[in-house]
């Protein structure tokens, strides 16, 4: 599966959409030039600081480049960067159709310019397919993987398959959207099994991890704690990692000659007049039509500026082949030129606007002498132009005002923050800036400094990296306890060998798969007959125990050769004898909470109550999983309160997607110990799921198999991955 080439090992293969050089063609020939873009230029600058390849499509589609593709791998391979070749038509259905026609509009929270087409689905799937063969090829043994962006959501999963002990990391750079946007999407099932094949996901906000994590849930069902995501044989990590710049660069960068001429040459066009900066690439998202209307609001409102200011606008053409784009481009073109007719004089110009792409020396004069930054988009997942800006300001003052939509605004909390969409607040905004003191300027300016250059790009990498590693040895000690063939073989042959053997199989969970509905969830004929054969071997003691009452397990078990435990080990049944109570216990304790279980019910839809002899259970699987979790933390605060106040011995226990309250005297512990002590067993295997097991596993002996079905924290030995591997085990058993 790996390669084995020596020199390869322990490397870390970045991935992304495009490589931080883009191929140009003019005349026959070939020009490689970098790649426009932060992101890019912040990974760049890690890559140097490691042993490193980075995988990513060159920019020329296959087409122009036919008898020139050896040539272009070993220049690039040069500089340790790995093409990934794509067809125009490829290009067309994966970059400008599904990535910038669906998930950029969506994930943006821009669902009337949302595309959901099939064809554009399978130009992503197929180029995603094209990155996991590309990275097959090239990986080896030791080597890490960093999968960027919303591009190769895919991606994660598909190498996963393949390579399943691949240590994978996968960050989005974008927003990751509400449930209730990301769930507008067709594909949102597969979207979301590929990034749960990393073993971390890193996004730039808190706000997007909590997304994430609210539709891992609601999709899958999947619960998280303190960011770690259990799943059926996996345990992985989503974190909020807000990327941060090369501050050093950008502090020092003002002090180069070259910048510095260019700072003058703007400044004498400009003359002494304060100046606002508004940079971003040309994309409806960033909203530059709301930011010209507050511009416009702001001199309509303060005449006494007239004159004084001008706001340079640079709008970075992007996408100039989607048609929302084309769009937007007259959009701005005619506000720009209404706004300046409104209020231009004679040698005044209030907006200039600049429609190309600035080369890093202007841009980074443009922060140099900028008086203010405003940076307004609607929706953006960091914006690292607002860090930049606060970089080159290390010597002077300035002001950010920045959209609360912007994944900065939780790193930059001195700048103005505004909503984008409210004219009046960036107005007011702006006239703030101006007239802001120039120690409240240079205060704030210091502790924005101070924490970009504390949590710089390589810092923000390296937090990455090792969360990254730290998550392996999560996996790595799951693993060491994992049922794996090798252990399973022991437990077999130690089976076989064995003359007096004492089974306990939990019921659902473990011998049955989960339902939504409890009522659907019953054992199938081939489980059945499988505990049969194993009851029926004279060397077998066998033990179903279940939360379940006693109808059911007798309805289901009571004609097999087994012994039977029901509601958590209240009811006892010997083969062939009578069900007996462990103890007396009372009942009467129900009709005070029975009535709060039924509000609760009532006020969370797809809730229900079950009813045992000694038990109240609510069950919440078919209820809205994010109304269910506030309502069952509720629910379980309240019936704290009412059990710790009443002269019964009850207690609120957590199961599956349910609450229980029952006797605190009673557990599967309890039960099974009258079996444990019968006699001197030389074999025992205990099987449990649920939290409710861990009394179980807690009884037995050092020698006995406990396997947990699952991977939550247990006291069991050992974890299996779910009640298929069960069925697996007692098929060998049997």
């Amino acid at each position: 599966m790996f390669n084995s080439i020596n020199d390869k090992m322990n490397r870390l293969l970045i991935v992304s959409n495009r490589l931080p050089i883009n191929i140009v063609k003019r005349e026959n020939q070939l020009f490689f030039k970098p790649s426009a873009g932060g992101v890019s230029k912040g990974l760049d600058t890690y890559s140097k600081s490691v042993k490193s390849i980075w995988i990513g499509w060159p920019g020329i589609v296959s087409e122009n480049i036919k008898d020139k593709k050896k040539s272009i791998v070993k220049n690039l391979r040069s500089k340790n960067f790995h093409p990934v070749f794509l067809s125009k038509g490829e290009v067309e259905k994966f970059y400008y159709g599904f990535c910038n026609k669906t998930v950029w509009p969506l994930f943006h929270y821009f669902p009337q310019y949302t595309t959901y087409d099939d064809k554009l689905w399978e130009g992503y799937k197929k180029v995603n397919e094209h990155y996991r063969d590309t990275i097959i090829d090239l990986i080896a043994p030791g080597d890490n993987i960093w999968i960027n962006d919303y591009q190769l959501m895919l991606l994660p999963k598909l190498i996963r398959e393949k390579i399943p002990e691949a240590t994978i990391g996968f960050f989005l750079h974008i927003p990751f959207p509400s449930f209730e946007i990301f769930r507008l999407l067709p594909w949102r099932k597969e979207i979301l099994q590929g990034l749960l094949g990393a073993d971390l996901a890193g996004f730039h906000t808190y706000d997007y991890v909590r997304n994430y994590l609210n539709s891992v849930h609601r999709l899958f069902g999947y619960e998280s704690a303190l960011g770690q995501i259990t799943m059926d044989d996996r345990i992985i990590k989503a974190d909020a990692f807000p990327m941060g710049i090369d501050f050093d660069e950008f502090s020092s960068a003002i002090l180069k000659s070259e910048i510095q001429r260019e700072s003058e040459k703007i400044r004498r066009r400009i003359g002494e007049r304060k100046i606002i900066l508004s940079v971003d690439r040309l994309d409806y998202t960033k909203g530059i039509p709301q930011r010209l209307e507050a511009f416009n609001l702001f001199l309509d409102n303060n005449p006494n500026y007239k004159e004084k200011v001008t706001l340079i606008l640079v709008a970075v053409p992007s996408r100039t082949g989607v048609s929302e784009y084309r769009i937007l481009k007259k959009q701005l073109d005619e506000l720009v030129g209404r706004i300046n007719g409104k209020h231009g004089t004679i040698g005044w110009t209030p907006i200039w606007y600049i429609n190309r792409f600035l080369p890093y020396e202007r841009l980074v004069a443009l922060y140099n002498i900028a008086d203010i930054a405003l940076l307004t988009p609607l929706r953006d997942g960091m914006n690292l132009i607002s860090k930049e800006f606060i970089a080159t300001k290390s010597d002077s003052k300035a002001v950010l005002i920045l959209s609360e939509m912007a994944g900065a605004s939780k790193d930059l909390g001195e700048a103005i923050i505004v909503n984008p969409n409210n004219r009046v607040e960036v107005a007011e905004a702006i006239e703030k800036a101006l007239s802001m003191s120039d120690e409240e300027q240079i205060e704030r300016l210091k502790t924005m400094q101070e924490r970009l250059q504390h949590y710089n790009v390589n810092r923000w990498a390296n937090d990455f990296m090792d969360n990254l590693s730290n998550q392996r040895r999560i996996q790595k000690k799951f693993l060491s306890r994992y049922l794996d063939s090798e252990r399973k073989f022991k437990l077999i042959e130690d089976y076989k060998k064995s003359s007096n053997r004492l089974l306990f199989l939990s019921s659902d969970g473990s011998l049955i798969p989960f339902k939504e509905k409890p009522e659907k969830a019953i054992p199938n004929q081939e489980i059945l007959n499988l505990i049969e054969k194993i009851a029926n071997q004279p060397k077998n003691e066998v033990v179903i125990i279940s939360g379940r009452d006693r109808k059911w397990l007798e309805k289901w078990f009571g004609d097999k050769n087994v012994n039977l435990v029901a509601e958590h080990g209240i009811w006892i049944k010997y083969k062939n004898e009578k069900w007996e109570i462990i103890e007396p216990l009372k009942n009467d304790w129900k009709q005070q909470i029975k009535p709060l279980l039924e509000l609760y019910k009532d006020r969370t839809p797809g809730a229900l109550i079950e009813e045992k002899d000694f038990s109240l259970v609510w069950h919440y699987r078919q209820a809205d999983p994010e109304l269910a979790s506030v309502r069952s933390r509720e629910l379980k605060d309240l019936l704290f309160h009412m059990t710790s106040h009443t002269p019964h011995r009850i207690g609120v226990f957590e199961g599956n997607k349910i609450i229980e309250i029952k006797s605190i005297d009673i557990n599967k512990g309890r039960a099974v110990a009258k079996w444990i002590s019968k006699k001197k067993w030389d074999f025992m295997i205990a099987i449990g799921d649920d939290l409710t097991d861990e009394d179980l596993f807690n009884e037995t002996p050092p020698f006995c198999y406990s396997l947990k079905v699952g991977n939550a924290p247990s006291k069991a030995k050992f974890y299996t991955e779910s009640p298929r591997s069960i069925k697996s085990l007692l098929q060998e058993l049997a």
